[in-house]
């Protein structure tokens, strides 16, 4: 890749090739992408333990003292449910002291409760014997993540890879607010706004960077995004061991994405966005930008001698691409089936991902390594993503990772407790196969779709993601009927999804789509190739604007 750049600043480059050369300018863009995800993961995960769950036991009045303590020599060493409270008989109080002694066997219902420390929301909350209050706080978050994904994707088509960015990553600092909640509608609520007003990196983010770089850069594209993503993870795992009071961590994780208000000057805007909206003006000081960090040997004059119509022209972009949006893509059974088969496929590796993180019981540690150890595991799959997606393809990768993921975790759930190193042994093989295709199903849907409408499109995707994300939490659930049979569920939803990936074409060293219609005649060329004779193919021979004429 970088011979190529360095040719060109020897001999002249066409302006066509100006976005196909990678250099020091994607190289920085890339670095100022990940930096937001990595800030934006820590904010994703923080309920984790911001509202942990900490030691606690009820008060009783009788007995404490004006400093009431969580270890106390007088409890009654029979009685450990956290939501009942022993019953004092006040007859055999010794000087109105209580003794383990002092309690009648009988208990009743507690309505307070003494925390071991004010570490989390939990305390402070008071969220004992309240567990649907706890765990709604990360449902809420996980329903602000998914609209705010959602939002962002047609956000970023209509106006732009960058204001979004830009707004989402300066948007962190409203996890601050949290501090300053004293009741529970209040801390949910801005938990919500939270994640619905950063969330939106999520979807921007990976956008910005696949359009910058070349073909041979979007595998790593992708990989530099999930790895932002696991560092950003195992660092507020150690964040949070060092510093664990919740309001305290709050303002060490989201305080510094103040900074963000720079990448109002050190970000720039797609340019594939630019050209495709017709910004003549903006696209050319941004390629002028490419040429000179890039070093590239592009004469000035030849970019300012483009307008509008030649610069979509010289980069092959469709004049009427501004004017598709979700209707285009329901007329058009091409792109409508990439994004099905998108969808199921990034709701599937999100869901198993998530809940073998969660169901992965027999880790050793305390939750702090644990956190950091489901982190790092992460980082080998995503070497192997790319490694194979830059050799072998996209699509074989990818059915062949989803259907040995789903062996894996079947196998492991039908192995004997007893064989406790094999069970561990498939539980690592299905994680690590898992963390593959959770980057390269990124990278590959995101190739998938064109130009015109692919924020949106990857914002519904990312919004299946999300109810992935939701959904994995509700597994354990099903253990409880029997322990089978939450292996089968990842096991069975990772092969419907290798089996899905049929569809889908291939995608590697393709030049990315911008159109819709486009996208439908790049099938019906593949289609005439097998069609012999003059015979009229079926299918996705016709372009997406002849369907429009049979439909309506």
């Amino acid at each position: 890749m970088f011979k190529k750049t360095k040719k060109c600043e020897n001999e002249q480059c066409d302006v066509s090739n100006i976005l196909e050369k990678f250099g020091k300018y994607q190289i920085l863009q890339y670095f100022y992408a990940c930096l937001p995800a990595m800030f934006v993961s820590m904010i994703n995960v923080n309920y984790v333990f911001v509202a942990g769950e900490v030691n606690h036991r009820c008060r009783i009045p009788e007995c404490e003292s004006s400093s009431p303590e969580m270890a106390v020599s007088w409890w009654p060493a029979a009685h450990v449910d956290h939501c009942s409270k022993p019953v004092v008989n006040s007859t055999i109080l010794e000087n109105n002291l209580c003794t383990n002694l002092s309690f009648t066997g009988a208990v009743e219902e507690c309505k307070d409760w003494i925390y071991e420390n004010n570490n989390t929301v939990f305390s402070m909350l008071n969220l004992a014997c309240h567990p649907w209050k706890q765990s709604l706080i990360g449902a809420i978050h996980n329903i602000g993540m998914a609209l705010a994904m959602l939002l962002a994707g047609w956000t970023a088509d209509r106006f732009g890879r960058k204001p979004v960015l830009v707004m989402c990553s300066i948007g962190c600092l409203t996890s601050n607010l949290k501090t300053l909640a004293t009741s529970y509608p209040v801390y949910i609520a801005l938990e919500f706004l939270e994640a619905a007003i950063c969330g939106g990196v999520y979807t921007a983010l990976p956008v910005i960077m696949i359009e910058i770089g070349n073909k041979k850069s979007r595998v790593l594209a992708g990989v530099l995004f999930s790895y932002a993503i696991y560092m950003g993870e195992a660092a507020f795992a150690v964040v949070a061991f060092l510093v664990p009071y919740w309001k305290t961590l709050i303002h060490i994780m989201c305080s510094p994405t103040l900074l963000f208000v720079t990448y109002i000057l050190l970000v720039s805007e797609s340019p594939r966005w630019q050209i495709l909206n017709g910004k003549a003006d903006p696209v050319k000081k941004t390629l002028k930008l490419i040429v000179k960090t890039n070093k590239l040997n592009v004469k000035t004059e030849d970019i300012d001698n483009l307008d509008e119509e030649k610069l979509k022209s010289t980069y092959s972009m469709e004049s009427n691409a501004t004017k598709e949006g979700f209707r285009e893509v329901f007329r058009c059974r091409e792109v409508l089936k990439r994004f099905l088969v998108a969808t199921a496929c990034r709701f599937t590796v999100t869901f198993i991902y998530y809940g073998l993180i969660i169901n992965s019981v027999w880790l050793p540690g305390n939750k702090y390594t644990n956190f950091l150890l489901a982190a790092i595991m992460s980082f080998p799959g995503d070497l192997i993503a790319m490694y194979l997606m830059n050799k072998v393809g996209r699509k074989m990768p990818l059915i062949y990772g989803y259907l040995i993921s789903g062996i894996a975790c079947i196998a492991c759930g039908l192995v004997p407790g007893s064989f406790k190193w094999l069970k561990i042994s498939l539980f690592l093989l299905g994680k690590l196969v898992t963390s593959a295709c959770f980057t390269g199903i990124i990278t590959y849907t995101m190739e998938l779709f064109p130009t015109s409408v692919r924020g949106s499109l990857l914002g519904l995707c990312t919004l299946a993601s999300s109810v992935g994300n939701m959904a994995a939490p509700l597994t354990p659930v099903l253990a409880t009927i029997s322990p089978v049979l939450v292996s089968v569920c990842f096991g069975c939803t990772a092969i419907i999804a290798s089996c899905l990936l049929i569809l889908t074409p291939e995608t590697m060293d393709i030049p990315l789509m911008d159109t819709i219609d486009q996208v439908a005649r790049s099938v019906a060329i593949g289609n005439e190739k097998t069609v012999k004779g003059n015979k009229k193919p079926s299918g996705n021979m016709e372009s997406c604007e002849d369907r429009r004429k049979e439909v309506f």
